[in-house]
């Protein structure tokens, strides 16, 4: 068991010098596809963080505007016309 937790400390140690040295060298994309998850993950990450800013945006303007009662949206259709009162049981 100490022998994988050994493993494990050097593999997190080699990936942080890894990590390290490419900082060091201004070197951080050694391939296409290093820079193809850069740009898909902060793709996400933006569109993630813009679905917040719009719920927060809407929650805002519910907050500051009379927007607690849905029913001020809706008005209730109107009757037009007689009930059949012939149907009725």
């Amino acid at each position: 068991m100490a022998s994988q937790g050994d493993s494990f400390g050097q593999q997190v140690s080699d990936q942080i010098n890894d990590a390290l040295s490419r900082l060091a060298t201004k070197e951080m994309f050694q391939t296409d596809w290093d820079i193809a998850a850069f740009a898909i993950f902060f793709t996400f990450i933006g569109a993630v963080l813009a679905l917040v800013l719009l719920v927060l945006i809407r929650c805002c303007c519910c907050c500051c505007c009379d927007c607690e009662h849905p029913k001020s949206y809706r008005r209730a259709p109107r009757k037009v016309g007689i009930d059949n009162r012939a149907l009725e049981p």
